[in-house]
């Protein structure tokens, strides 16, 4: 698939294993035991990649998936700790806020308010996506002035 704003095709990513079931040292983790883990992440603040980073790095779990059967989001939906905004369009509007706090201070960067324009298309793309899916409420919108409390 090729890149919203750029060239690139990107073919180069990691894939997943064809077997579905958990490697043997990944197995000795039962499905109780990583749920509870993943709520105890989730409520020490850790977006659903982060947990994911954080058992694949500590228990060696590579795949959620295929110990518990769901995936983090769907866990942290069922326990009601998912976060409001998902966690994609969380961090582009992050970075579209940390984008207009550079052009305060710095108004003649041009290419700087060209890609800032390229992060905000992208934005109402993909919030638009979110509210058809019902992940946002259909009056969800975004507004650059007050990006900066959804993020805060």
């Amino acid at each position: 698939m090729g890149r919203m704003h750029s060239f690139g095709k990107g073919m180069a990513d990691s894939t997943l294993p064809y077997k579905r079931t958990p490697a043997a040292w990944a197995a000795k983790h039962s499905a109780k035991e990583v749920i509870d883990q993943i709520t105890r992440y989730a409520k020490k603040g850790l977006t659903p990649s982060q947990i994911g980073v954080q058992l694949r790095d500590s228990a060696g779990i590579a795949q959620i998936k295929n110990i518990t059967g769901r995936k983090i989001l769907r866990i942290l939906k069922h326990a009601g700790l998912a976060p409001e905004t998902p966690e994609d369009l969380y961090h582009m509007i992050k970075k579209a806020v940390q984008m207009r706090k550079h052009m305060e201070k710095n108004r003649k960067d041009k290419d700087q308010k060209f890609r800032l324009i390229l992060i905000e298309s992208r934005i109402h793309r993909l919030a638009r996506y979110y509210r058809r899916t019902r992940m946002l409420p259909p009056n969800w919108k975004y507004d650059a002035n007050t990006a900066s409390s959804l993020v805060a």
